[in-house]
């Protein structure tokens, strides 16, 4: 630290609140679809005789496809995470280019929390961000575990970001007929 700077205020130190990424269980169909194709494909190298026509191996290498189709998509997944602190969102993603996204705190406008049951099932959920960000306007975190602390914490930090920096929201509603809203 340079001897002229300022010392950075306390209020100012971010600190880490949750991290965590998408489940699994939101490519439930997709791994279905992979299994199908794999037992279509080992059915198909079995039953059709492949093996005694001399290209029975060459049947069976076809179940690399549906194996490497599951695996980069698992790890896709893997490979995004969210970190949120008590001053931005941050989603890193990628598997082999990694890019980093961050997100403000105070730029949240609205936030929505959805459970469809077959996720609830699994104890999870999504959220929503409604955004005032220029290249994320809106965000959709996807099957993540324990989201109703997550929101609950989201909102806190929000609230409290916004009281930091001082920023309000203002809502103007549409005026209709060229109507003064003073009228």
């Amino acid at each position: 630290m340079n001897p002229v700077d300022p010392p950075i205020p306390a209020a100012a130190v971010e600190t880490h609140l949750w991290s965590g990424h998408t489940s699994q269980w939101v490519h439930f169909w997709y791994y279905f679809f992979c299994i199908l194709l794999a037992g279509g494909i080992g059915f198909a190298a079995t039953v059709f005789g492949l093996a005694t026509a001399g290209i029975g191996a060459l049947g069976y290498v076809a179940l690399v496809i549906p194996l490497l189709m599951w695996l980069i998509r698992w790890w896709a997944t893997k490979c995004t995470t969210y970190e949120l602190t008590t001053q931005r969102l941050r989603i890193r993603s990628g598997i082999l280019n990694k890019r980093t996204d961050e997100m403000e705190l105070f730029r949240v406008r609205d936030y929505t929390m959805d459970q469809p049951f077959l996720l609830r099932l699994v104890g999870l959920g999504n959220m929503t961000l409604i955004t005032s960000d220029a290249t994320t306007p809106t965000l959709n975190m996807r099957a993540i575990p324990g989201i109703e602390d997550v929101r609950e914490k989201l909102r806190t930090a929000v609230q409290n970001e916004r009281d930091r920096k001082r920023v309000r929201q203002m809502d103007v509603d549409n005026v209709e007929d060229g109507a003064s809203p003073l009228h």
